[in-house]
């Protein structure tokens, strides 16, 4: 899935890479049942998104599990959001590890996003990472 995201971002322009991540917004999957019940919990928040990124990380087995919550209303921060999950879901905890903290240049996005998301989008990997390094007995 990585690669192929990887490949799709690279054939687009700023502008379509922005479009490309409006339209991933609809593609966030919803919360498992016992985590859709607002209000969420404090701790999941990602404190360096101005928008309310709620990000939950699971390690079972040897797989990692990554749920969200953005609002609808901001469709590209969604976006992001379903776009980081898409490549990271059910990959090994030593995958995840070995990922860069700063995804943006490795999928081209740096320069089609202002500071803020950038920082936003940092904030997400390193939450995931930590709980992943967490949970896998590495933290």
């Amino acid at each position: 899935m990585f690669e192929s995201l990887l490949q799709e971002l690279n054939d687009l322009d700023d502008h379509e890479k922005l479009e490309f991540l409006v339209e991933s917004a609809d593609e966030l999957p919803g919360l498992s049942p016992g985590r859709g019940v607002a209000p969420f919990p404090a701790t999941c928040r990602v404190q360096e998104c101005q928008t309310p990124v709620y990000l939950w990380v699971d390690v079972q087995g040897d797989r990692v599990q990554i749920e969200a919550d953005v609002p609808r209303n901001s469709p590209t921060v969604r976006g992001l959001v379903a776009v980081i999950i898409q490549a990271l879901q059910n990959r090994t905890p030593a995958e995840i590890g070995e990922l860069p903290e700063d995804l943006l240049p490795v999928l081209g996005l740096q320069a089609a996003l202002g500071m803020t998301r950038q920082q936003g989008v940092r904030g997400v990997m390193r939450r995931i990472q930590r709980e992943v390094l967490v949970q896998s007995g590495g933290g």
